[in-house]
């Protein structure tokens, strides 16, 4: 067999997900056990959502996690560029290969006419997707709209009959009928390509052996491999892993769950802790030995050991676990050092000093003034929001509309912050006091307390989202049918 060669290749478009470092340390205990290579490539192509913040925040957090990478940016190899926004002349190259074997083409339709397809195709209740309009254009038509610099993408052919085939190292053999995959878009209108065609074209060029992704990619498999067989290359062996999952079975998500590695490393979880768990959501050491370490699991590791079943991202199961760490790993020397370590972090005790230091007298103060700047939980009872103005229903659209409010922010300062929360309080005719007055319930645990603003600025989003999602569960909860009617009044507030 050729030397094993894996990869994880997120996209900066958000924070670091847990997700992420699950599938990169599945993938580079398989590469590292098989002595091979594990790749770090970035899928930056959006250039409306990507950024530099996101790359260096993931980045960082693999590396604070352990899960470091033999090739991928700063670590060059003989495969690179790893960043796709900087390989465009190869995806540009590619797809002209395509397009003169007939495999792809170029295709006009407009955004008005592929959105009426689409709500006929809802109607009818027929199969979603491109219904080929622009396959059989003439190539004089093509050259002729595009002297017109028409607006145009590049889609991939498809065959209309038969199935596509193909074998998953968990699951065995799968089918699925070609006449479930569209017509896949490989170079959109702005000249950049799509996931799946810079996915294939880079798995291919960095000689990637094995690609381990979640289930989730199951139904793109059969474009990829139809990329494969039209560039006449041997596509790599499949293994899609089991996704994380909600306590609900639904895929583990931010409404839900803590999802940013940022979150667990504000929190104090010792990163072999997290990376140990995350090693137990598909798979365990065959004496069934819950706590082990990265090297253990590479030597014991076998990929046919990972469990199918969706695994649930229990948070309790994670405490314990790092608890054990802290206990049998770490000296009271050491406790204290890492203690003192993440205690005095110093972007975030740089910001909360100048707030403690005008309302405290005494050092003693600042642990009950501001705990909960570093405390996981807050213990509130209902009764908490009991001195709010506010009626409890008026409360929880507070509190509801402000977490969605805060999720959308592109800019997370205190001035946008404080100009978002006065707009939502003058749409909803309360006084910007009493808007405040569940906020500061939810997020400081005290009715009064240090600014709730600049308490919000300071914390992680994460951390301001599970407060205020804790904060409504108390409350009663929002139901789906109410839920429904809060997001369609809040939609009419923008």
């Amino acid at each position: 067999m050729s030397r094993v060669r894996t990869r994880i290749a997120p996209s900066p478009t958000g924070d670091p997900h847990v997700g992420t470092a699950y599938i990169a340390l599945f993938n580079r205990c398989f590469a590292h056990q098989n002595n091979g290579d594990f790749v770090l490539r970035v899928e930056d192509t959006d250039q409306a959502r990507s950024t530099k913040k996101s790359e260096n925040d993931i980045l960082n957090s693999l590396q604070w996690l352990g899960l470091t990478w033999d090739e991928g940016p700063a670590s060059e190899g003989n495969c690179g560029p790893y960043r796709q926004s900087e390989r465009s002349q190869i995806y540009s190259k590619h797809i002209q290969l395509l397009l003169g074997k007939g495999k792809a083409f170029h295709c006009f339709c407009s955004e008005e006419r592929l959105s009426s397809l689409r709500n006929e195709q809802i109607t009818n209740k027929t199969q979603i997707g491109y219904d080929g309009h622009c396959l059989d254009m003439s190539n004089d038509e093509v050259q002729r709209r595009l002297a017109l610099n028409e607006r145009f993408v590049i889609r991939m052919k498809v065959p209309e009959h038969g199935d596509c085939v193909f074998n998953d190292m968990l699951r065995g053999e799968i089918r699925i009928a070609w006449s479930q995959v569209d017509m896949q878009v490989l170079i959109k209108s702005d000249g950049l390509p799509t996931y799946h065609f810079a996915n294939v074209v880079d798995d291919h060029l960095m000689e990637i052996s094995h690609v381990i992704r979640g289930e989730e990619w199951i139904n793109s498999v059969p474009k990829h491999i139809l990329l494969y067989q039209y560039f006449g290359w041997v596509p790599p062996i499949f293994c899609h892993m089991p996704l994380l999952r909600n306590a609900d079975k639904s895929k583990l998500s931010k409404r839900k769950n803590p999802t940013s590695i940022g979150y667990y490393k504000d929190m104090g979880y010792l990163p072999e802790a997290l990376v140990n768990y995350l090693g137990l959501m598909g798979w365990s050491l065959p004496s069934g030995e819950e706590k082990f370490s990265p090297k253990e699991m590479i030597t014991e590791f076998d990929i046919n050991r990972v469990s199918l079943g969706g695994p649930i991202f229990d948070i309790e199961k994670l405490n314990w676990l790092n608890g054990k760490y802290l206990r049998e790993e770490l000296s009271d020397v050491d406790f204290l050092k890492k203690f003192g370590d993440w205690l005095s972090r110093d972007e975030k005790i740089t910001a909360i000093v100048p707030l403690l230091k005008e309302r405290v007298d005494k050092f003693s103060d600042v642990v009950d003034l501001g705990g909960f700047f570093i405390a996981a939980d807050l213990t509130l009872t209902a009764d908490d929001f009991s001195n709010s103005k506010l009626d409890p229903a008026v409360i929880l659209r507070v509190l509801q509309f402000s977490l969605w409010r805060l999720e959308s922010l592109k800019k997370w300062s205190h001035d946008e912050i404080q100009s978002h929360f006065q707009l939502m309080a003058n749409q909803l005719g309360i006084k910007i006091r009493d808007f405040l007055s569940p906020l500061f319930v939810a997020i400081t645990g005290r009715a009064v307390s240090l600014s709730v603003i600049e308490s919000i600025t300071i914390l992680d989003i994460n951390i301001v989202r599970m407060r205020l999602r804790t904060a409504i569960e108390l409350l009663g909860g929002v139901s789906k049918k109410k839920q429904k009617l809060l997001e369609k009044e809040y939609k009419s507030l923008n």
